[in-house]
């Protein structure tokens, strides 16, 4: 399960608006301040464990997480909520609504003030899997953003599809505790 968690938060941070600096980047017109975003993501196949980590199992463990994964709704949409601080830095970088992802690379398809198009590729060595994924957000207002991912895991012979949508709202120009 801890595998599953992980392998979410991956796509998550890799889901980012982070970007290497490019010279096309337009920045997007949205509010600095807090924000809060909705989030609903689903996967489907089975995600790409390292290949020490099931070297380590023994078939019945093998079979009780993959079990575990079909019962724990794999395929069936969740949703989570976070807030988040976007700063004029994170702006000017593209980093609106999450942290920069070391070992991925991202390439602007379009930038505009209201919409941003990229493509992102993320190489775990250590993991042993890659992922390729397609991101838009789009910008409602000043104060409302919206976002779509479809992203692709491979590795040690599986291969897991996930999906994620999002929609974000200003709250106010204090970020108190958010980052």
């Amino acid at each position: 399960m801890r595998t599953k968690s992980l392998f979410l938060a991956l796509i998550v941070f890799s889901s980012s608006l982070t970007l290497w600096a490019a010279d096309a980047i337009t920045r997007l017109n949205l509010k600095e301040g807090l924000w809060e975003m909705t989030s609903t993501h689903s996967m489907t196949g089975m995600p790409p464990i390292p290949a020490d980590a099931l070297a380590k199992m023994t078939p019945e463990q093998r079979t009780r997480m993959e079990a575990a994964m079909k019962q724990s709704g794999a395929g069936m949409p969740k949703t989570d909520v976070r807030k988040h601080c976007i700063t004029k830095e994170k702006l000017e970088k593209q980093s609106a609504f999450d942290e920069n992802r070391k070992d991925c690379t991202r390439t602007i398809v379009s930038s505009t003030g209201s919409k941003l198009e990229m493509k992102i590729h993320c190489e775990g060595t250590e993991q042993q899997m890659s992922m390729d994924g397609a991101f838009v957000v789009e910008v409602v207002s000043s104060d409302s953003a919206k976002g779509s991912m479809h992203a692709v895991s491979s590795g040690n012979g599986r291969t897991m599809n996930v999906d994620f949508t999002f929609s974000s709202k200003y709250l106010g120009p204090a970020c108190g505790d958010v980052r």
